[in-house]
C-alpha cells in the first residue's frame, strides 16, 4: 500500500495522510486470494486416503492421561518456612 502524505489542493483545500491501493494491487491481491483458495481446497480433498490410494485411515492415538491429575503429597499441608535469620536488622529510618 501507498502511505500519501497530508498536503494542500491548489484551492486550498487540506488532504490528510492516508494509505491507498497502489495501481493494479487490488487485482494482484484479488489473484492471490484466489489462488490461495483453490491451494486449500486441493489440500484438504487430497490428504483423504493413504500415501498408495486406498482409502485407509491412519489410527490416531489413544488418550493416556489419567483424571484428575493428582501428585504426591498434594492435600498435605506444607510445614510454615523458617526464618533465615535469628538477628534483627536496623532499618535506617533517616
Amino acid at each position: 500500500m501507498v502511505h500519501v502524505r497530508e498536503y494542500f489542493r491548489a484551492d486550498g483545500t487540506r488532504v490528510r495522510a492516508h494509505s491507498r491501493w497502489a495501481a493494479g494491487g487490488r487485482r494482484e491481491m484479488s489473484v492471490l486470494a484466489v489462488i490461495a483458495l483453490v491451494v486449500v481446497g486441493f489440500a484438504g480433498t487430497s490428504g483423504a486416503g493413504s500415501a498408495d490410494g486406498s482409502g485407509m485411515k491412519v489410527p490416531r492415538p489413544g488418550a493416556t492421561a489419567v483424571y484428575p491429575v493428582k501428585f504426591p503429597d498434594w492435600d498435605r499441608p506444607r510445614p510454615r518456612p523458617t526464618p533465615t535469620v535469628s538477628y534483627p536488622i536496623p532499618w535506617d529510618r533517616g
